[in-house]
């Protein structure tokens, strides 16, 4: 007994059992996922290929797309890997370390990526209810200031996490059930007072989705205002044709997230579902991001096509 309590007091290592209940059909949805960060990756891939060689395409907008682009290759690389090692090959060990590293890097990419659409709800309100003053608000100075400060608040918010986390040192357990190292996944095997990683945890949750989400909301009140007031039924709909993409992006985003976010901490929602969901709300965004603004965007839907048909 005493040898068991010692190996859960600072614990080296943690173990990652995937899907609770799902273990026997776990090797098989790997692959689904395997397929999704492909989607994602390769996707995401052209388009840091086609945004910065396009001239058409340098525009605030776009740009932000880059950046999206690139966060969610992140996402993927800091997801995927591990994850797919213990579906196929059973390496569920994982140093505690490595667990908080993958923890805050899945936290801080989640956080840059809401930042990101935040600033892009911004642009479409420059765009549409102050368009002759677009080029002028949004120059590359200001550009670059917004992508960097989105940068370094998500950073600096969810390093907390992990740095609270090391300061647990007793655990019940070193069993995770998950199939990677998330916030609350970790807290939960902690057999201290974990007060102060929750209040953190909820603190640093809303100060950037709820920040984030309030804001992209009032944009779009904003937005909707003024397109309603335009006369032509055809500009209305053209308004409306430049923000579709976006909304998209951002309703598939922030309703898995809050999901995700609240079932962890106040559901009873079954293990086996919440994990999927979690995952789902981590691979599935990245793998729709860029076909969704592919099919809006004529110049990147003819890059694409003779990226792929060039030698017919």
């Amino acid at each position: 007994m005493e040898s068991m309590n010692m190996s859960y007091t600072d614990p080296k290592t943690v173990t990652l059992i995937g899907i609770p209940g799902l273990e026997h059909v776990q090797f098989w949805i790997g692959f689904s996922f395997f397929a999704v960060c492909l989607v994602a990756l390769l996707g995401n891939i052209i388009l840091l290929i086609i945004i910065p060689t396009e001239r058409s395409l340098h525009q605030p907008m776009y740009i932000f797309l880059a950046v999206l682009a690139a966060t969610d290759i992140g996402l993927c690389v800091a997801i995927a890997p591990k994850m797919l090692a213990i579906f196929w090959f059973g390496f569920y060990s994982m140093a505690f370390d490595a667990c908080l590293a993958q923890l805050f890097f899945i936290h801080a990419l989640q956080g840059m990526e809401s930042g990101i659409l935040l600033a892009m709800a911004f642009d479409r309100y420059v765009d549409i209810c102050d368009p002759l003053r677009h080029t002028t608000t949004l120059t590359p100075s200001i550009l670059v200031s917004m992508v960097l400060a989105v940068a370094i608040r998500a950073t600096v918010l969810v390093g907390i996490l992990p740095i609270l986390l090391k300061r647990l040192h007793f655990f019940q357990s070193i069993v995770i059930a998950h199939s990677y190292c998330e916030h609350m996944a970790v807290v939960k095997l902690a057999a201290e007072d974990t007060h102060v990683n929750k209040t953190c945890g909820l603190f640093v949750g809303f100060t950037i989705l709820g920040f984030d989400m309030i804001f992209i909301l009032i944009s779009y009140i904003l937005i909707f205002q003024a397109v309603f007031c335009l006369h032509q039924k055809e500009a209305r709909l053209k308004a409306f044709n430049t923000c579709t993409a976006h909304i998209f992006v951002f309703l598939e985003f922030y309703i898995l997230a809050f999901f995700s976010f609240f079932s962890h901490r106040f559901g009873h929602v079954v293990p086996s579902t919440h994990i999927l969901l979690s995952t789902i709300y981590l691979l599935v965004p990245p793998a729709l991001n860029p076909i969704v603004y592919g099919v809006k965007n004529k110049v990147i839907r003819k890059h694409v096509a003779w990226i792929f048909f060039l030698n017919h």
